[in-house]
């Protein structure tokens, strides 16, 4: 799908007082491994699934659901969706998903929607698909080094063309991105220091 704005951002939205709450509840909170799609309704990853996994995938996570979020964060969507020409309609925000990328943890290459609506009978899910992504920069940039936002217009296996890629730039403290959650992305390693982000998807009905 060509679109005028791939993605579209906010420098500096959210007060550094937001951003310190956040980072002090999502680290009180039990963190996970991060896992992708096809280990999400595992109850149980071998060592070996592990070691697969990793290789696409390395950081810990903590589910969040709190309305306080969603309600600072909301506006932004709705502006993104309007602003970059997307005009998506959608009616529905997942669980915040509060990220820890610590050195030489990542997220390789991937999208966020399926090619499938979700398929959860009588949950506010079914029947709707992924449609506008969010990430929100919640460390300063001074105390962590890699961690870079990149995207690819093109699924990335497609071809080796660099010139595809596109390197956000280091966004300050705050920021938020806002993406169509069919275009590939990934996080570079952390080099040094630690990343702490905040990922929201939001649903709505397959495009008509």
């Amino acid at each position: 799908m060509l679109l005028h704005n791939y993605y579209y951002y906010f420098k500096s939205a959210l007060t550094p007082r937001f951003c310190d709450e956040l980072v002090r509840y999502g680290k009180s909170q039990q963190q996970q491994v991060a896992l992708t799609g096809t280990y999400t309704n595992k109850k149980f990853i071998s060592k070996k699934e592990l070691k697969n996994l990793q290789k696409v995938r390395k950081s810990q996570v903590v589910w969040l659901n709190d309305e306080w979020i969603y309600k600072e964060i909301r506006p932004y969507i709705h502006r993104a969706n309007k602003e970059a020409g997307w005009n998506y309609e959608w009616d529905y925000m997942q669980s915040c998903q509060f990220t820890t990328y610590k050195p030489g943890q990542f997220y390789d290459w991937h999208c966020d929607s399926d090619v499938r609506p979700y398929n959860k009978p009588n949950d506010v899910e079914h029947g709707k698909i992924r449609k506008l992504s969010v990430t929100c920069s919640l460390t300063d940039p001074d105390e962590y080094k890699g961690g870079e936002l990149e995207f690819n217009f093109n699924k990335p296996t497609v071809s080796k063309n660099k010139n595809m890629q596109k390197c956000l730039e280091i966004l300050p403290r705050g920021s938020i991105v806002v993406f169509p959650s069919f275009v590939w992305h990934r996080v570079c390693p952390v080099k040094k220091g630690t990343r702490n982000s905040l990922v929201i998807w939001n649903l709505g009905r397959p495009y008509k």
